[in-house]
């Protein structure tokens, strides 16, 4: 009697171990991806360059406003959905339950539903995993339509690896938001304490936002069953903001062009790059990508995550190519006072992108991302103010003193690196 528990045990390691090694296997690429720009994030070429590159179309006549940290965004983004008078698309891979700021987005939908506004809703089925039946009938009961998006199952677990990380408002099909921030009470506030993270959101205003939508749709179509897309009409518009597009990924189809775009987008660096994101898990491809822009003479800085995170184990995996980043000039700050969640990536300042897409393989290889490019010297500033204002409380690295670190930090990093594929 007493083996059998040692047994079960030994057989739960076997099958844990053959899908871990499976998902190691089916994420691990298969080449290494080189690549350089034949015209500069400077050059008016250069939109229509990478969009042709990533088959994507270029869209004019937008506006963009950033929102920095909850106080901000949370705000204007219900302020939307409550003079919503058509519709409201919203997608998000986090969406908790309580009487918090989870709160007010059910109650904004189930108000905006309740007076003749079509509210559908896509969540991931393990991100949102904490919303409670009670508010998920609320909605449904209020006339929202929400899709639960890749619920697990037993008989298929390859798809638990799958997951959309996308974060999608867009109302009335002229108003968007795009960036970070989930439905939970840590992206509230203004990043003052460990409890609040540091967040951006984006409000598109344009014909983006009806790109935002149709991005919205192929989860939604995926999810809901019978679903009848409603867009409005194609209105060109004036280049007021400069050229942008957006770009889609997903691990069934398109998943390599949001990665194309990271990699030819820092190919088209000529002066400086700048990169705030949390899970900085580089492959081969990004790091040689990298590497070579320090080699042309780019100044590149990353902003990261520091010990204030919320995965650990990748911020390990993470640490494991400082070194090598290091000893190419490559500037590495980690964010000291409470999680970075910022995703943004400025050019030669004058081009960026922003988004849900963490710089790592499962944002690029693994989930379904959505981010969007801006050819703008203002917006591109705007990110940059914020960077700035973020590195003051960010701690540089040093080759030397990183270098120092205990063995036992860099047996750590070595050991979760090889988990890299899949975080």
């Amino acid at each position: 009697m007493g083996l059998k528990p040692v047994r079960r045990a030994f057989i739960i390691l076997l099958i844990a171990g053959g899908v871990i090694a499976t998902l190691l296997a089916l994420a691990q690429d298969q080449v290494t991806l080189t690549v350089r720009s034949a015209v500069s994030a400077e050059d008016q070429r250069h939109p229509a360059y990478l969009a042709a590159l990533v088959g994507a179309n270029l869209s004019r006549g937008n506006r963009y406003i950033v929102h920095t940290n909850g106080d901000q965004f949370y705000p204007a983004m219900l302020a939307a959905v409550r003079a919503a008078k058509r519709r409201v698309s919203f997608e998000s891979y986090i969406y908790a339950s309580g009487t918090g700021i989870a709160g007010e987005f059910t109650r904004a939908f189930e108000d905006a539903s309740r007076r003749g506004v079509k509210v559908n809703l896509v969540l991931d089925a393990v991100g949102a995993s904490s919303l409670s039946d009670e508010d998920l009938q609320r909605l449904r009961s209020a006339g929202c339509t929400v899709a639960l998006f890749n619920s697990p199952t037993w008989y298929l677990l390859e798809e638990l690896n799958y997951r959309t990380h996308r974060k999608i408002l867009v109302v009335d099909g002229d108003i968007g938001f795009t960036g970070g921030a989930g439905v939970d009470d840590q992206w509230k506030g203004n990043a003052r304490t460990k409890e609040e993270w540091r967040d951006t959101q984006v409000e598109v205003r344009g014909p983006m936002a009806r790109l935002l939508e149709g991005g919205f749709y192929e989860n939604f179509v995926e999810t809901a069953g019978e679903v009848t897309p409603t867009l409005d009409d194609f209105v060109p518009g004036k280049d007021e903001e400069g050229a942008s597009f957006l770009v889609r990924s997903s691990p069934t189809g398109g998943s390599n062009d949001l990665k194309r775009l990271y990699l030819f987008a820092i190919a088209s660096a000529r002066r400086s790059l700048d990169i705030t994101t949390p899970y900085f898990v580089p492959d081969e491809s990004t790091l040689w990508a990298l590497e070579d822009a320090g080699r042309r003479g780019v100044r590149i800085r990353l902003l990261i995550e520091g010990d204030l995170t919320d995965a650990m184990p990748v911020k390990y995996a993470s640490r494991h190519s400082y070194e090598r980043l290091l000893e190419h000039g490559i500037e590495i700050y980690e964010y000291a006072p409470t999680m970075m969640h910022t995703k943004a990536l400025v050019v030669d300042g004058v081009w960026s992108m922003f988004g849900s897409a963490n710089f790592d393989n499962r944002s690029l290889e693994l989930n379904d991302e959505l981010n969007v490019t801006v050819s703008n010297r203002d917006l591109a500033s705007r990110f940059l103010q914020d960077m700035e204002q973020d590195l003051k409380v960010s701690r540089r690295l040093e080759l030397t003193t990183w270098r120092d670190r205990s063995l036992l930090m860099k047996v750590r990093e070595r050991f979760w690196s090889r988990f890299g594929e899949i975080f």
